[in-house]
């Protein structure tokens, strides 16, 4: 088995995908959107993941109008937020938040707060104390927005900063934030982070004196 460690400063989380399987969710609600205006749902599905829904709605049907996207999204995220069955947390994720309770860490989702409380809620995972969620950005992943957002509520530079993502539109988001990236799960893989974990059972949190946080990431 190797072993990869890297340290940081603070912790920038991705919640779908990455603390949270809301998969069978989204893929619910997606599909009945996608089948709604003639849309292909298995195509629809490979662009939903990571971004907030106005901007997958813009993704799918360039020439619609944006404000009708918005409109969608209000739709979308009041369906979703109603729907937590299925919502489990990732491998690993209850002993993760556990051990950086005491740590410097933000969530940044593209879900809105009501989304977010929802879904951590359903998986029995603590919501961080720091959020950054789809009301407090201009910008959908893959735009750094609310990366840089989480960082500066911390007060910590982006250099400082790992962020875990899981989906191509959020790893994308870290990258241009100028932070290291942890993949997680297997839309990450092919994503060349800067490690990669199946699920967070594979990382080991070290707090050192320093105050640096230590991340002993392990690969079978």
């Amino acid at each position: 088995m190797s072993a990869t460690v890297l340290t940081a400063s603070a912790l920038l989380l991705d919640m779908d995908g990455t603390l949270v399987n809301s998969d069978a969710v989204v893929e619910r609600c997606w599909r009945r959107w996608a089948v709604k205006h003639g849309l292909d749902p298995e195509a629809a599905l490979k662009v939903v993941h990571g971004r907030q829904g106005y901007a997958t709605m813009a993704v799918l049907l360039p020439d619609r109008p944006v404000e009708e996207n918005y409109a969608d999204n209000r739709v979308m995220l009041a369906e979703e937020t109603a729907d937590v069955d299925g919502v489990v947390p990732i491998g690993g994720a209850a002993a993760f938040m556990a051990a950086i309770a005491d740590l410097p860490h933000a969530l940044v989702t593209s879900a809105d707060s009501a989304l977010a409380t929802a879904r951590m809620g359903a998986a029995a995972l603590p919501m961080p104390a720091v959020s950054v969620t789809a009301e407090q950005v201009g910008a959908s992943k893959p735009d750094p927005e609310g990366f840089l957002k989480g960082a500066a509520e911390l007060g910590f530079g982006a250099a400082d900063c790992i962020v875990f993502e899981d989906s191509e539109a959020g790893i994308a988001a870290g990258r241009a934030a100028g932070m290291r990236v942890v993949g997680v799960g297997p839309r990450a893989a092919a994503l060349s982070p800067d490690a990669h974990v199946e699920d967070l059972t594979q990382i080991r949190v070290e707090a050192a004196e320093d105050g640096t946080i230590r991340l002993h990431i392990s690969a079978a």
